[in-house]
């Protein structure tokens, strides 16, 4: 009976993970939520090859392997080669529906398109390098999400401000890098910077994440006033 028990619970948190996964929005009970289905996904068969030794070992010792790579030493980063992956990220994104909330291909809205791009450009580079800094720094991203209002004033200290503000219309982007933001000082919208005078946004007007020409295309974010800021792990 117990084991009957076991496989039905696996496999419900097996379906958890890809029902989670599936949902675009991913806000801290979805956070909670599918890391409590992948604990249920783990810990179902460790139950069902309890009395086996070797696989009881071996499915005791898979989590510690996965969390190793985290722990390892971090050293100084290659901004050039982070920042041209976070932008080529929100670069693919371009086309995904606006979702609020969402931060996934199936659906995106403003803030969560910069988050992901960087976040899925430190893990890529963190493998990559085996860089334990890089590494801890997407799961501190994954866990601590950020509005844009909170990126603007340098939550968990994410952002350092710089000094280009007014309108993305009428502003100088002389010294803005490819992936700097821009944050409406209402707090409600944010951009990114990809260079030659193009912002990426997932826009909910548009309904999409598209890039448009700051100085030349219309759009009504490129009006009003904003603060620019640059994400902290690039300085």
């Amino acid at each position: 009976m117990w084991r009957r028990l076991t496989i039905i619970l696996t496999i419900a948190a097996v379906a958890g993970l890809f029902a989670i996964r599936l949902n675009p929005v991913l806000d801290k009970l979805h956070r909670v939520a599918w890391l409590a289905a992948l604990a249920g996904a783990w810990l179902g068969p460790l139950l069902l090859v309890w009395s086996r030794k070797p696989l009881r070992f071996g499915w005791l010792a898979l989590p510690v392997l996965l969390a190793l790579p985290f722990a390892l030493p971090g050293r100084p980063l290659d901004g050039t080669e982070l920042r041209g992956a976070y932008v080529a990220r929100m670069k693919q994104l371009v086309g995904t529906k606006y979702v609020w909330g969402g931060e996934s291909p199936r659906g995106i809205d403003c803030s969560g398109l910069p988050r992901k791009g960087l976040r899925d450009a430190l893990l890529g580079y963190g493998i990559r390098h085996m860089d334990g800094g890089a590494l801890r720094a997407f799961a501190v991203q994954w866990w601590y999400d950020a509005s844009a209002r909170a990126l603007g004033t340098g939550y968990r200290n994410y952002t350092v401000p710089l000094a280009p503000h007014g309108s993305i219309r009428q502003m100088d982007y002389s010294s803005l890098l490819p992936g700097d933001l821009a944050v409406t000082t209402s707090g409600v919208h944010i951009l990114a910077y990809l260079g030659d005078e193009r912002w990426i946004q997932a826009d909910p007007g548009i309904g999409a994440v598209a890039i448009l020409n700051g100085h030349t295309d219309e759009n009504g974010w490129f009006q009003v006033p904003v603060t620019t800021h640059r994400w902290r792990v690039f300085e």
